[in-house]
């Protein structure tokens, strides 16, 4: 034990080690996600041919229902084998990193890798944005244990295949950095830093010489918008925080209500979206899937107002029904593309009644897709970027930086919780979750302290700290070294704190809690 606590605290050694890791995390995670985005695009084009035989006649229409519920049957078994493949699955890696689940990575790879494929094929609207994360984070579990690491590096890994993932799902290296750090870590280090951007890079760079370097969204905005219609994007950010907070209210809600039905099982919780997607497919296609065919339409100005909203509504209902069965697969794309028809049919709306040049209405679409994911999400940053890498467009940073301040605090004001955080609040409710155990194992866990926080200002030895826990080091301006009792802690510090695994999400809430709640007056 001893000898990995000077590992960790041999910065340099460590680094280095780290880096190499997170190199390989990326390729391997790069790999198996470009063998996963190769499956869903051949299925997707599968799903197109198969509708259109089966248009034909009555019986291969009946046919295709019956194939529908056979694999929807599939999928529950695959989810009663492994309940942590269902959703995006960024929720479970969360949970895991803040030692509340420990999955099996195998486990989790196989069965998620095959049942976000057979969803996908069956044109549920769901993103591979979550499961390529998961799958990525699970590469990275695989690695640690097969390296036999421990716990804490084992988190850093499983934090770098996140980082690859998200990578190599969008071709947006950046984004997978600050998504992996800002939303799923939620710490910062010099060690995780170089690591997961080392994996981000090596899964990006594994991904384009295999997929090519296109961007995911093709369309083109015209020029920057002029400064003279930024008051709209007031607006548009108001319109697209409301619509976020509105977004996880009926999620949860939707979730709520198969979880009350307690007596369906997995495989009739499935049949609903199932069913309704064999219904879509001979209605509105372009429903159908994460909605990439909906973006073209949108930024080829193929869409009326009207159809836009009819397909925005057709669509968000379909996005969260099927995500609230359980079944596997992410939000993440979906809500993007319901950005963009939000954005869009803003921009119409925009030229119809406010003077907006109709060359502008692809810019709203690309600043709704940030805006209205930072107000869902709460990841700012990360959306930021993210849109910036998916569609190539580097002038916009200004207004998109506009939107999606405004859309965050639009939805904080509404008291809307980031949606992953309030998912793995409900995951974490179910029983049967498999959770850390073992004692005698220790565990590092790091944490930075906010401005006003309950440890800022403090010394150490005036803090009521959890039981069975100990500081052993701490981070400050560039230095490192071993705090005493009578240290004063001082915002963006950062402290280093071993437990035993088994005491693990224990001690993580409650440090987790002095270091970002402020102190009530």
């Amino acid at each position: 034990m001893r000898k990995n606590i000077i590992n960790i605290l041999n910065v340099k050694q460590f680094k280095l080690i780290l880096l190499l890791e997170g190199v390989l995390v990326g390729v391997l995670g790069g790999l198996v996600i470009v063998g996963y985005r190769i499956c869903l695009s051949n299925g997707a084009n599968w799903l197109k041919q198969i509708l259109l035989y089966c248009k034909q006649s009555v019986f291969t229409i009946i046919l295709w229902f019956v194939i529908l519920i056979i694999i929807a049957y599939i999928v529950s078994k695959l989810l009663d084998a492994e309940p942590l493949i269902s959703g995006s699955g960024i929720p479970q890696l969360e949970g895991e990193l803040a030692g509340k689940i420990d999955a099996k990575w195998w486990r989790v790879l196989i069965n998620k890798f095959l049942g976000g494929f057979l969803t996908n094929f069956c044109g549920l609207a769901l993103g591979r944005e979550g499961p390529s994360i998961q799958l990525g984070a699970m590469v990275g579990k695989g690695i640690g244990k097969i390296l036999k690491r421990g716990k804490t590096e084992e988190r850093y890994l499983l934090t770098c295949g996140a980082s690859a993932g998200l990578a190599a799902a969008f071709h947006a290296p950046l984004a997978g950095v600050m998504f992996a750090l800002e939303e799923v870590h939620k710490h910062f280090s010099a060690p995780l830093l170089i690591s997961v951007m080392a994996s981000s890079i090596a899964a990006d760079y594994t991904m384009s010489n295999i997929l090519g370097m296109d961007p995911v969204f093709s369309f083109k905005v015209a020029k920057a918008l002029p400064t003279n219609y930024y008051w709209m994007l007031l607006v548009l950010g108001v319109i697209l925080g409301l619509a976020g907070a509105f977004y996880n209210k009926a999620l949860l809600y939707v979730q709520s209500l198969y979880n009350r039905f307690e007596n369906l099982n997995t495989f009739q919780k499935l049949l609903i979206p199932f069913i309704i997607s064999g219904i879509l497919g001979f209605i509105v296609p372009q429903i159908l899937g994460s909605g990439d065919v909906l973006v073209d339409l949108l930024t080829e100005g193929k869409l009326t107002a009207l159809m836009i909203l009819c397909l925005l509504a057709g669509k968000f209902i379909f996005a969260i029904t099927c995500f609230g069965s359980g079944a596997p697969g992410g939000i993440f794309f979906p809500l993007l593309v319901i950005g963009c028809l939000i954005g869009g049919l803003f921009g119409h709306g925009a030229v119809k009644y406010l003077n907006l040049d109709t060359v502008y209405i692809n810019n709203f679409i690309l600043l709704a897709m940030a805006g209205y994911f930072t107000a869902i999400v709460r990841a700012p940053v990360t959306g930021i970027i993210l849109i910036f890498e998916m569609t190539g467009s580097l002038n916009h940073l200004l207004s998109i930086t506009t939107v999606t301040i405004v859309s965050y605090i639009v939805a904080d004001l509404m008291k809307s919780k980031p949606i992953y955080e309030s998912l793995l609040e409900n995951l974490l409710k179910k029983r049967n979750l498999p959770t850390p155990k073992g004692v005698g194992e220790k565990v590092l866990l790091d944490f930075m302290i906010n401005v006003d926080s309950q440890l800022d200002n403090h010394l150490i030895k005036d803090i009521d700290w959890p039981n069975h826990c100990l500081i052993v080091s701490l981070r400050r301006d560039g230095q490192e070294f071993i705090p005493h009792g009578d240290t004063y802690l001082k915002a963006s510090d950062n402290i280093i704190i071993m437990c035993d695994k088994i005491d693990e999400s224990y001690v993580y809430d409650i440090v987790s809690s002095l270091t970002s709640e402020k102190i009530s007056n």
